[in-house]
C-alpha cells in the first residue's frame, strides 16, 4: 500500500487533476448529482470537508452547487462536463499506469490480485463508507449540554427535621432521651 503514494508521486497521472480532485469527483460517474452530505458519506468524510473541497471544485469550475428545491438548507452538487471529462481522462491514465506495471504478470495471478483488492475494498466500504452520518447535537447558548444529554445529578436526602438528627444519635447509642 505504501508504493501507491510513489506511484502518485512519480508519474504524471493527476497533471491535470490533484488527487483530492480526482477522487471527489469520481462518485459522481456513476451517481451522478449528489447532496454535499452524501458526497461526504460515500467517501468517509464530514460534512464540513466535503463542503470546503465542493467549494475549491467549484472555483475551478469542475462542479457546480445549486439549492435543492426541496429543502433550500440542502445543496445539490452537479459535476460540470469538464469536470467529468478530467476524472475520465485521470481514470484512464491510472488504468494504463497499472496495467503497465502489471502487464508481464501471469492471468492467474491477476485474478488472484483481483479478488483480494475487491475483498479489502469491500471491508473498507462496509466498515467506513456506507455508515450514514451521525448528526451532531446542536449546542444551546453558553455551551450547556442540550437537556436530554445533561447529567442531573441525585438530589441530596433532606434531615426529616433540624432537631432529628440531634435525637435520635442518643437513642442510636443506648442514652436515655432527653423527654423521658
Amino acid at each position: 500500500m505504501r508504493n501507491f503514494e510513489l506511484l502518485h508521486r512519480r508519474t504524471v497521472v493527476h497533471d491535470r487533476l490533484d488527487r483530492a480532485q480526482y477522487l471527489l469527483l469520481r462518485p459522481f460517474s456513476d451517481g451522478g448529482p449528489m447532496t454535499i452530505t452524501t458526497l461526504a458519506c460515500t467517501l468517509g468524510l464530514d460534512p464540513a470537508t466535503a463542503g470546503r473541497q465542493v467549494s475549491a471544485l467549484t472555483a475551478a469550475s469542475l462542479v457546480e452547487s445549486t439549492a435543492d428545491l426541496a429543502d433550500r438548507r440542502r445543496w445539490v452538487v452537479t459535476p460540470t462536463a469538464d469536470g467529468l471529462r478530467e476524472m475520465r481522462v485521470v481514470r484512464d491514465r491510472r488504468t494504463e499506469s497499472h496495467a503497465e506495471l502489471l502487464g508481464d504478470r501471469d492471468p492467474e495471478d491477476l485474478r488472484a490480485l483481483g479478488t483480494m483488492l475487491d475483498r479489502y475494498n469491500r471491508a473498507v466500504t462496509s466498515r467506513y463508507l456506507l455508515t450514514p452520518p451521525q448528526r451532531q447535537p446542536q449546542m444551546p447558548p453558553q455551551g450547556r449540554r442540550p437537556a436530554r444529554e445533561r447529567r442531573i445529578p441525585p438530589r441530596p436526602r433532606r434531615p426529616e427535621s433540624p432537631t432529628a438528627s440531634l435525637t435520635a444519635a442518643p437513642l442510636a447509642a443506648g442514652a436515655p432521651s432527653r423527654s423521658g
